[in-house]
């Protein structure tokens, strides 16, 4: 009667998929770490929920007009973070932190652009996370 769902491994894993929407497990891979993100993406068919299990991790939001301006938060366990559909984003995390993605089903398959991020924007990027870790 009671189902279980466990992701150890690397990277995003969708764990419960069902009609309209699915629910993943986010733990650290190549490209997350805190200092090395290089791009953002955007969802234009879904918003994406993000919660914090355990470990450090910092949401990112960007507007992408001529100049990309950066939001960045510093997640909290247990706070349910939302990134409405349309709004560029990305996620930094430590090692050995954990996080929960609600969103529409199979978003990672059809509804996802990537937006590589220039030298200069990833400097600026690496130091709005590390004041928001400080902060």
């Amino acid at each position: 009667m009671i189902e279980k769902y466990i992701h150890n491994g690397i990277g995003y894993n969708p764990v419960f998929i069902r009609e309209g929407w699915q629910v993943a497990k986010l733990n650290p891979l190549p490209g997350h770490g805190l200092d090395e993100i290089e791009k953002v993406e955007v969802h234009n068919a879904t918003d994406e929920i993000f919660i914090l299990i355990q470990g450090t991790a910092v949401l990112i939001a960007a507007n992408i007009e001529e100049e990309i301006q950066f939001e960045t938060q510093r997640m909290q366990p247990g706070v349910i973070y939302n990134i409405p559909k349309q709004q560029w984003h990305n996620i930094a995390m430590e090692k050995g932190a954990e996080l929960i993605i609600v969103e529409n089903d199979n978003t990672h398959l059809h509804d996802c652009m990537y937006k590589y991020l220039n030298q200069k924007q990833q400097d600026e990027l690496k130091e709005l996370i590390q004041k928001s870790l400080t902060s």
